[in-house]
Protein backbone atom coordinates (compact mmCIF):
# COMPACT_ATOMS: atom_id res chain seq x y z
CA UNK A 1 0.00 0.00 0.00
CA UNK A 2 1.35 3.58 -1.04
CA UNK A 3 1.55 6.12 1.40
CA UNK A 4 -0.98 8.02 -0.10
CA UNK A 5 -3.24 5.26 -0.45
CA UNK A 6 -2.78 4.75 3.53
CA UNK A 7 -3.65 8.17 4.00
CA UNK A 8 -6.61 8.51 1.90
CA UNK A 9 -8.15 5.81 3.94
CA UNK A 10 -7.84 7.19 6.95
CA UNK A 11 -9.15 10.12 5.91
CA UNK A 12 -11.98 8.29 4.34
CA UNK A 13 -12.49 5.85 7.47
CA UNK A 14 -12.51 9.06 9.96
CA UNK A 15 -15.11 10.66 7.13
CA UNK A 16 -17.81 8.20 7.46
CA UNK A 17 -17.15 6.62 10.72
CA UNK A 18 -17.71 10.26 12.44
CA UNK A 19 -19.76 11.78 9.98
CA UNK A 20 -17.11 14.56 8.87
CA UNK A 21 -17.13 15.51 5.81
CA UNK A 22 -13.54 16.93 4.36
CA UNK A 23 -11.94 16.91 7.75
CA UNK A 24 -8.25 16.16 8.11
CA UNK A 25 -6.75 13.21 9.35
CA UNK A 26 -5.51 13.25 13.30
CA UNK A 27 -2.10 14.51 12.93
CA UNK A 28 0.07 11.42 13.97
CA UNK A 29 4.04 11.84 15.32
CA UNK A 30 6.31 8.87 16.09
CA UNK A 31 8.86 10.20 18.84
CA UNK A 32 12.48 8.83 18.73
CA UNK A 33 13.62 8.32 22.16
CA UNK A 34 17.05 6.60 22.24
CA UNK A 35 17.59 6.74 26.22
CA UNK A 36 20.72 4.71 26.94
CA UNK A 37 21.28 6.60 30.37
CA UNK A 38 19.18 8.54 32.89
CA UNK A 39 15.45 9.63 32.49
CA UNK A 40 16.33 12.92 31.20
CA UNK A 41 15.39 11.98 27.23
CA UNK A 42 12.20 10.55 28.52
CA UNK A 43 10.97 13.24 30.72
CA UNK A 44 11.32 15.33 28.47
CA UNK A 45 9.83 13.60 25.51
CA UNK A 46 7.00 12.40 27.89
CA UNK A 47 6.44 16.58 27.94
CA UNK A 48 6.03 16.97 24.70
CA UNK A 49 4.08 13.50 24.16
CA UNK A 50 1.37 14.96 26.73
CA UNK A 51 1.03 18.49 24.84
CA UNK A 52 0.90 16.81 22.07
CA UNK A 53 -1.93 14.77 22.99
CA UNK A 54 -3.40 17.43 24.58
CA UNK A 55 -3.96 20.40 21.73
CA UNK A 56 -5.85 21.09 19.02
CA UNK A 57 -5.78 19.61 16.89
CA UNK A 58 -5.46 16.12 18.69
CA UNK A 59 -2.54 13.73 17.69
CA UNK A 60 -1.89 10.14 17.46
CA UNK A 61 1.26 9.83 19.32
CA UNK A 62 3.81 7.27 19.64
CA UNK A 63 6.76 6.84 21.44
CA UNK A 64 9.82 4.75 20.73
CA UNK A 65 11.51 4.14 24.04
CA UNK A 66 14.77 2.45 25.43
CA UNK A 67 14.27 3.32 28.76
CA UNK A 68 13.98 0.54 31.23
CA UNK A 69 11.49 2.30 33.79
CA UNK A 70 9.52 3.24 31.01
CA UNK A 71 6.40 0.56 32.50
CA UNK A 72 7.15 2.57 36.22
CA UNK A 73 6.21 5.99 34.48
CA UNK A 74 2.96 7.82 34.48
CA UNK A 75 2.36 7.94 31.06
CA UNK A 76 -0.16 11.17 29.13
CA UNK A 77 -3.23 9.16 28.66
CA UNK A 78 -3.96 7.87 25.12
CA UNK A 79 0.40 7.50 24.59
CA UNK A 80 1.59 4.51 22.43
CA UNK A 81 4.21 3.13 23.54
CA UNK A 82 6.69 0.89 21.38
CA UNK A 83 9.42 -0.60 24.17
CA UNK A 84 13.12 -0.90 22.75
CA UNK A 85 15.71 -3.99 23.70
CA UNK A 86 17.57 -1.05 27.03
CA UNK A 87 21.04 -0.95 26.03
CA UNK A 88 24.02 1.36 28.30
CA UNK A 89 26.66 3.68 27.69
CA UNK A 90 29.74 2.62 28.12
CA UNK A 91 31.98 5.14 26.91
CA UNK A 92 31.72 7.72 23.79
CA UNK A 93 29.68 6.25 21.84
CA UNK A 94 30.20 2.41 23.06
CA UNK A 95 27.01 0.88 23.98
CA UNK A 96 26.05 -2.42 25.65
CA UNK A 97 22.94 -4.60 26.02
CA UNK A 98 21.50 -3.74 29.59
CA UNK A 99 20.20 -7.93 30.10
CA UNK A 100 22.93 -9.96 30.78
CA UNK A 101 24.29 -12.21 28.56
CA UNK A 102 22.82 -10.52 25.19
CA UNK A 103 24.62 -9.73 22.76
CA UNK A 104 25.15 -6.32 21.76
CA UNK A 105 24.99 -6.83 17.90
CA UNK A 106 21.48 -8.22 18.42
CA UNK A 107 20.16 -6.21 20.62
CA UNK A 108 21.07 -3.34 17.98
CA UNK A 109 19.72 -5.11 15.35
CA UNK A 110 16.58 -5.90 17.05
CA UNK A 111 15.66 -2.39 17.72
CA UNK A 112 16.78 -1.52 14.56
CA UNK A 113 13.80 -3.25 13.24
CA UNK A 114 11.38 -2.43 15.99
CA UNK A 115 12.19 1.48 14.44
CA UNK A 116 11.77 0.35 11.16
CA UNK A 117 8.36 -1.75 11.37
CA UNK A 118 6.41 1.02 13.59
CA UNK A 119 7.29 3.33 11.09
CA UNK A 120 6.50 1.05 7.89
CA UNK A 121 3.27 -0.02 10.06
CA UNK A 122 1.97 3.30 11.05
CA UNK A 123 3.74 6.11 8.55
CA UNK A 124 3.42 9.11 10.69
CA UNK A 125 3.28 12.27 9.52
CA UNK A 126 6.17 13.16 11.42
CA UNK A 127 9.07 11.62 12.99
CA UNK A 128 10.35 13.70 15.99
CA UNK A 129 14.15 12.48 16.27
CA UNK A 130 15.63 13.58 20.08
CA UNK A 131 19.05 14.51 20.53
CA UNK A 132 21.13 12.23 18.48
CA UNK A 133 20.39 12.81 14.53
CA UNK A 134 22.25 9.09 13.98
CA UNK A 135 20.27 7.36 16.78
CA UNK A 136 21.54 5.29 19.11
CA UNK A 137 24.88 4.02 17.50
CA UNK A 138 23.82 4.86 13.47
CA UNK A 139 20.09 2.64 14.16
CA UNK A 140 18.17 5.29 12.86
CA UNK A 141 19.95 5.68 9.37
CA UNK A 142 18.01 2.36 7.83
CA UNK A 143 14.79 4.17 8.62
CA UNK A 144 15.27 7.95 7.80
CA UNK A 145 16.60 6.34 4.43
CA UNK A 146 13.41 4.30 3.68
CA UNK A 147 11.70 7.65 4.99
CA UNK A 148 13.39 9.90 2.30
CA UNK A 149 12.92 7.20 -0.45
CA UNK A 150 9.24 5.81 0.11
CA UNK A 151 7.49 7.94 2.72
CA UNK A 152 7.51 11.00 0.65
CA UNK A 153 4.55 12.29 2.82
CA UNK A 154 6.54 12.05 6.33
CA UNK A 155 8.52 14.79 7.73
CA UNK A 156 11.34 14.26 9.95
CA UNK A 157 12.29 16.30 12.53
CA UNK A 158 15.87 16.43 14.83
CA UNK A 159 14.90 17.91 18.70
CA UNK A 160 17.95 18.94 20.38
CA UNK A 161 18.23 20.53 23.64
CA UNK A 162 20.67 23.45 23.41
CA UNK A 163 23.51 22.81 24.96
CA UNK A 164 24.79 18.95 24.40
CA UNK A 165 28.35 19.34 25.34
CA UNK A 166 31.17 22.10 25.03
CA UNK A 167 30.65 23.00 21.67
CA UNK A 168 34.54 21.90 20.60
CA UNK A 169 33.12 18.79 21.41
CA UNK A 170 29.78 18.43 19.46
CA UNK A 171 32.00 19.95 16.17
CA UNK A 172 34.19 17.28 16.89
CA UNK A 173 31.51 14.53 16.97
CA UNK A 174 29.79 16.03 14.24
CA UNK A 175 32.20 16.07 11.76
CA UNK A 176 32.99 12.23 13.04
CA UNK A 177 29.83 11.29 12.13
CA UNK A 178 29.11 13.35 9.26
CA UNK A 179 26.06 15.15 10.93
CA UNK A 180 25.53 18.39 8.94
CA UNK A 181 25.60 16.43 5.46
CA UNK A 182 23.27 13.86 7.28
CA UNK A 183 20.91 17.04 8.53
CA UNK A 184 21.13 18.33 4.96
CA UNK A 185 19.84 15.37 3.17
CA UNK A 186 17.70 13.21 5.85
CA UNK A 187 15.95 16.22 8.26
CA UNK A 188 13.11 18.64 7.04
CA UNK A 189 13.90 20.83 10.51
CA UNK A 190 15.80 20.83 13.58
CA UNK A 191 13.89 22.22 16.60
CA UNK A 192 15.69 23.59 19.51
CA UNK A 193 14.65 23.00 22.80
CA UNK A 194 15.98 26.65 23.82
CA UNK A 195 16.14 29.96 23.19
CA UNK A 196 19.04 31.69 20.53
CA UNK A 197 19.21 34.61 23.18
CA UNK A 198 20.74 32.30 26.00
CA UNK A 199 22.57 29.85 23.76
CA UNK A 200 23.08 29.84 19.97
CA UNK A 201 23.26 26.64 18.20
CA UNK A 202 24.00 27.41 15.14
CA UNK A 203 27.31 29.28 15.97
CA UNK A 204 28.06 27.18 18.72
CA UNK A 205 27.84 24.13 16.62
CA UNK A 206 29.15 25.26 13.06
CA UNK A 207 25.81 24.95 11.28
CA UNK A 208 25.58 26.32 8.14
CA UNK A 209 23.60 26.53 4.63
CA UNK A 210 20.98 24.62 4.78
CA UNK A 211 21.03 23.04 8.06
CA UNK A 212 21.00 26.10 9.58
CA UNK A 213 18.18 27.61 7.54
CA UNK A 214 15.96 24.73 9.56
CA UNK A 215 16.77 25.19 12.87
CA UNK A 216 13.39 26.69 14.88
CA UNK A 217 14.10 28.17 18.38
CA UNK A 218 11.04 26.67 20.60
CA UNK A 219 12.22 27.52 24.09
CA UNK A 220 12.52 25.30 26.92
CA UNK A 221 10.62 22.17 27.39
CA UNK A 222 8.33 22.02 30.42
CA UNK A 223 5.11 19.45 30.11
CA UNK A 224 2.99 21.84 31.79
CA UNK A 225 2.37 25.71 32.06
CA UNK A 226 3.61 27.61 35.18
CA UNK A 227 0.26 27.55 36.72
CA UNK A 228 -0.96 24.02 35.82
CA UNK A 229 3.01 22.84 37.79
CA UNK A 230 1.52 25.05 40.68
CA UNK A 231 -1.66 23.96 40.87
CA UNK A 232 -0.74 19.81 40.29
CA UNK A 233 1.84 20.60 43.27
CA UNK A 234 -1.02 22.04 45.68
CA UNK A 235 -3.63 18.70 44.76
CA UNK A 236 -0.76 16.08 44.85
CA UNK A 237 0.87 16.78 47.59
CA UNK A 238 4.68 16.04 48.32
CA UNK A 239 6.94 13.21 48.97
CA UNK A 240 8.22 13.52 52.26
CA UNK A 241 7.02 12.94 56.12
CA UNK A 242 5.41 16.02 56.54
CA UNK A 243 5.34 14.76 60.17
CA UNK A 244 8.92 14.01 60.28
CA UNK A 245 9.22 17.42 58.64
CA UNK A 246 7.82 19.01 61.46
CA UNK A 247 7.12 22.47 59.77
CA UNK A 248 10.72 23.06 59.41
CA UNK A 249 12.39 24.84 55.55
CA UNK A 250 13.11 21.66 53.39
CA UNK A 251 16.04 21.17 51.39
CA UNK A 252 15.43 18.75 48.13
CA UNK A 253 18.25 17.27 46.94
CA UNK A 254 18.43 15.88 43.47
CA UNK A 255 20.46 14.01 40.64
CA UNK A 256 17.65 13.12 38.34
CA UNK A 257 17.80 9.57 37.74
CA UNK A 258 20.11 8.86 40.25
CA UNK A 259 23.02 6.79 37.94
CA UNK A 260 25.42 9.41 38.51
CA UNK A 261 24.72 11.27 41.52
CA UNK A 262 25.97 9.66 44.17
CA UNK A 263 28.75 11.81 44.49
CA UNK A 264 26.68 14.75 45.12
CA UNK A 265 24.26 12.85 47.90
CA UNK A 266 27.32 11.47 49.62
CA UNK A 267 28.91 14.64 49.61
CA UNK A 268 25.27 15.96 50.76
CA UNK A 269 25.52 14.13 53.71
CA UNK A 270 29.18 14.40 54.64
CA UNK A 271 28.95 18.05 54.80
CA UNK A 272 25.42 18.91 56.56
CA UNK A 273 24.44 15.40 58.30
CA UNK A 274 27.10 14.40 60.02
CA UNK A 275 27.13 16.63 63.02
CA UNK A 276 23.99 17.41 64.85
CA UNK A 277 20.53 18.09 63.63
CA UNK A 278 20.00 21.57 61.70
CA UNK A 279 17.20 23.63 61.69
CA UNK A 280 15.90 22.63 58.39
CA UNK A 281 14.75 18.89 57.15
CA UNK A 282 16.79 17.40 54.12
CA UNK A 283 15.10 14.78 52.09
CA UNK A 284 17.29 13.24 49.66
CA UNK A 285 15.57 11.46 46.40
CA UNK A 286 18.29 8.98 44.81
CA UNK A 287 16.68 8.07 41.93
CA UNK A 288 15.25 4.78 40.43
CA UNK A 289 19.07 4.25 38.53
CA UNK A 290 20.93 4.46 41.39
CA UNK A 291 23.04 1.13 42.22
CA UNK A 292 21.53 -0.51 45.32
CA UNK A 293 24.64 -0.54 47.17
CA UNK A 294 25.00 3.39 47.15
CA UNK A 295 21.48 4.23 48.57
CA UNK A 296 22.02 1.46 51.11
CA UNK A 297 25.36 3.09 52.34
CA UNK A 298 23.53 6.39 52.05
CA UNK A 299 20.89 4.83 54.33
CA UNK A 300 23.46 3.88 56.42
CA UNK A 301 25.08 7.05 57.13
CA UNK A 302 21.63 8.83 57.79
CA UNK A 303 19.80 5.79 60.56
CA UNK A 304 18.90 7.32 63.49
CA UNK A 305 18.26 11.37 62.35
CA UNK A 306 15.58 12.85 62.35
CA UNK A 307 16.68 15.76 60.46
CA UNK A 308 16.71 13.86 56.83
CA UNK A 309 14.52 11.02 55.01
CA UNK A 310 15.72 9.08 52.00
CA UNK A 311 13.65 8.02 49.33
CA UNK A 312 14.22 5.67 46.49
CA UNK A 313 12.53 7.74 43.50
CA UNK A 314 9.15 9.68 42.76
CA UNK A 315 7.72 10.05 39.43
CA UNK A 316 6.40 13.13 40.67
CA UNK A 317 8.95 14.86 41.65
CA UNK A 318 7.52 18.81 40.80
CA UNK A 319 5.33 18.85 43.64
CA UNK A 320 8.20 17.98 45.80
CA UNK A 321 9.71 20.79 44.21
CA UNK A 322 7.42 23.52 44.35
CA UNK A 323 7.19 22.92 47.84
CA UNK A 324 10.61 22.68 49.14
CA UNK A 325 12.30 26.08 50.37
CA UNK A 326 15.32 24.80 48.16
CA UNK A 327 16.63 22.18 45.95
CA UNK A 328 20.38 21.22 45.69
CA UNK A 329 20.78 19.09 42.53
CA UNK A 330 22.74 18.72 39.35
CA UNK A 331 22.24 20.46 36.65
CA UNK A 332 20.32 18.32 33.87
CA UNK A 333 17.54 19.67 31.21
CA UNK A 334 14.40 18.32 33.30
CA UNK A 335 15.29 19.23 36.45
CA UNK A 336 16.98 22.95 35.75
CA UNK A 337 13.76 23.57 33.44
CA UNK A 338 11.00 22.46 36.00
CA UNK A 339 13.50 24.20 39.13
CA UNK A 340 12.81 28.07 36.84
CA UNK A 341 9.27 27.01 36.28
CA UNK A 342 9.01 26.68 39.91
CA UNK A 343 11.18 30.04 40.47
CA UNK A 344 12.62 27.94 43.34
CA UNK A 345 16.15 28.62 45.00
CA UNK A 346 18.59 26.65 44.10
CA UNK A 347 22.27 25.23 44.20
CA UNK A 348 23.54 23.35 41.24
CA UNK A 349 26.36 21.16 41.40
CA UNK A 350 27.10 20.38 37.54
CA UNK A 351 28.99 17.02 36.59
CA UNK A 352 31.78 17.83 34.34
CA UNK A 353 32.40 14.20 32.78
CA UNK A 354 31.50 12.86 30.71
CA UNK A 355 29.97 15.78 28.95
CA UNK A 356 30.74 19.87 29.88
CA UNK A 357 26.67 19.74 29.45
CA UNK A 358 25.63 20.74 32.96
CA UNK A 359 28.90 22.93 33.50
CA UNK A 360 27.78 24.84 30.81
CA UNK A 361 24.41 24.96 31.67
CA UNK A 362 25.03 25.94 35.63
CA UNK A 363 27.03 29.00 34.71
CA UNK A 364 24.55 30.20 32.44
CA UNK A 365 21.83 30.02 34.97
CA UNK A 366 23.88 31.24 37.84
CA UNK A 367 25.09 34.23 35.13
CA UNK A 368 21.67 35.00 35.07
CA UNK A 369 21.48 35.04 39.08
CA UNK A 370 18.59 32.46 38.51
CA UNK A 371 20.90 29.97 40.89
CA UNK A 372 24.22 29.38 43.24
CA UNK A 373 26.94 26.57 40.87
CA UNK A 374 28.87 25.20 43.15
CA UNK A 375 32.05 22.68 42.00
CA UNK A 376 31.96 19.32 42.39
CA UNK A 377 35.63 19.22 43.27
CA UNK A 378 36.95 17.56 46.28
CA UNK A 379 35.77 20.38 48.67
CA UNK A 380 32.10 19.70 47.85
CA UNK A 381 31.01 18.56 51.44
CA UNK A 382 32.54 21.72 52.77
CA UNK A 383 31.21 23.92 50.51
CA UNK A 384 27.24 22.51 50.82
CA UNK A 385 27.67 22.68 54.47
CA UNK A 386 28.42 26.69 54.23
CA UNK A 387 26.45 27.33 50.98
CA UNK A 388 23.08 25.36 51.99
CA UNK A 389 22.37 27.44 55.15
CA UNK A 390 23.10 30.95 53.55
CA UNK A 391 21.02 30.02 50.60
CA UNK A 392 17.96 29.05 53.11
CA UNK A 393 18.68 32.81 54.47
CA UNK A 394 18.71 34.49 51.31
CA UNK A 395 15.79 36.07 48.93
CA UNK A 396 14.27 34.43 46.00
CA UNK A 397 16.01 36.02 42.93
CA UNK A 398 13.95 39.06 41.87
CA UNK A 399 11.15 38.20 39.64
CA UNK A 400 12.08 40.18 36.15
CA UNK A 401 15.00 37.92 36.48
CA UNK A 402 12.85 34.90 35.86
CA UNK A 403 11.41 36.69 32.54
CA UNK A 404 14.76 36.17 30.55
CA UNK A 405 13.93 32.02 30.15
CA UNK A 406 11.14 31.21 28.15
CA UNK A 407 9.41 27.92 29.12
CA UNK A 408 6.73 27.55 26.41
CA UNK A 409 8.78 25.07 24.09
CA UNK A 410 6.39 22.20 24.32
CA UNK A 411 3.07 24.28 23.26
CA UNK A 412 5.36 25.63 20.23
CA UNK A 413 6.52 22.37 19.17
CA UNK A 414 2.61 21.61 19.15
CA UNK A 415 1.85 24.40 17.12
CA UNK A 416 4.92 23.87 15.00
CA UNK A 417 4.05 20.02 14.57
CA UNK A 418 0.89 20.56 13.92
CA UNK A 419 1.50 22.91 10.54
CA UNK A 420 4.22 20.39 9.28
CA UNK A 421 1.71 17.20 9.23
CA UNK A 422 -0.90 19.80 7.59
CA UNK A 423 2.32 20.44 4.62
CA UNK A 424 3.10 16.44 4.85
CA UNK A 425 -0.15 15.13 4.31
CA UNK A 426 -1.25 14.87 0.68
CA UNK A 427 -4.66 17.00 -0.83
CA UNK A 428 -7.47 14.61 -0.43
CA UNK A 429 -10.03 14.62 -3.30
CA UNK A 430 -12.84 16.81 -2.09
CA UNK A 431 -10.86 18.63 0.66
CA UNK A 432 -11.27 22.58 0.70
Amino acid sequence: MSARTHLERRFNAQRILGGVCAAAVMPKVCIYSHDTFGLGHLRRNLAIADQLLRSEPRFEVWLLTGSPVIRQWTLPPGLHVQPLPPVVKTGAEQYAARAPGQLFGLTKGYREALIMKLIEEQRPDVLLVDHAPCGMNGELLSTLALIRNELPETRTVLGLRDILDGPAAVRRSWAEQDVHALIEHAYDDVFVYGSERLFDVVSAYGLSGAAAQRVKYCGYVLGRSRAEQLSAAAAMGVCWDAERAAGRPVVLVTAGGGGDGHFLMHSYVRGLCAGQENAFFSVIVTGPLMPPEQSAALQAAVAGRRDVQILGYTTELVPSIGAAELVVSMAGYNTSVELLAARKKAILVPRSVPREEQKLRAGLLAGLGLCECVPADERLAASLAERVPAALAAPVPHERLWGDVDLRGAERIAVELAGRARRAAPRVQGAA
